[in-house]
């Protein structure tokens, strides 16, 4: 039996959880509402402020999905209660992000200027030389905060580039002259 699968989710006070017919699951707290529809195969219930997902069978498609439908509701629990956020830092001489209403313009030496919208529910703060992406949908955070990084990656000979706070880039030597 999945490890993960077979936890209970706690609903925290102040989030209500809808289940619909087809699987279809309404997360609704004080940050906002995610709506999502999981597979047909598994069961989701809510019994004493807590989720259980259950799985019919030990077929291979099926125990892969009770872990994963496990930790999407997860998510949207985390998601409506505290939200999720990506720290990015810009690194490079003149490279700079500004915040203009909706959009995130980006100075990062090409002869333009970068600029992107902030997708729904997706918001961007900007300080300093750091970009931080917030929201309640964990996998749009991270596909937004994933979009911002190929802009720009990071390169290993200065390290100039949009990277995560967290990440380490590995530094190679530059050439060295003749003798």
């Amino acid at each position: 039996m999945s490890r993960i699968g077979r936890m209970p989710i706690a609903i925290p006070a102040g989030v209500t959880v809808e289940l619909a017919e087809n699987n279809k699951v309404t997360v609704k707290g004080p940050k906002g509402s995610i709506e999502r529809t999981f597979a047909p195969e598994m069961t989701i219930k809510t019994e004493n402020n807590e989720i259980i997902v259950e799985r019919p069978n030990d077929l291979k498609r099926v125990k892969a999905l009770h872990g994963l439908t496990r930790s999407l509701l997860n998510n949207m629990v985390l998601g409506v209660t505290n939200g999720f956020s990506k720290t990015m830092e810009i690194n490079g001489v003149g490279y700079r992000a500004a915040k203009q209403g909706k959009k995130l313009v980006l100075n990062l030496g090409y002869s333009h200027q970068v600029e992107m919208v902030d997708p729904e529910g997706i918001e961007t703060k900007v300080e300093d030389n750091k970009i931080i992406v917030s929201g309640i949908d964990k996998e749009k955070v991270g596909q937004y905060a994933a979009t911002l990084r190929t802009k720009r990656a990071p390169e290993p000979y200065k390290g100039k580039g949009i990277k995560y706070d967290y990440e380490v880039i590995r530094r190679k030597v530059g050439k060295t002259g003749k003798k």
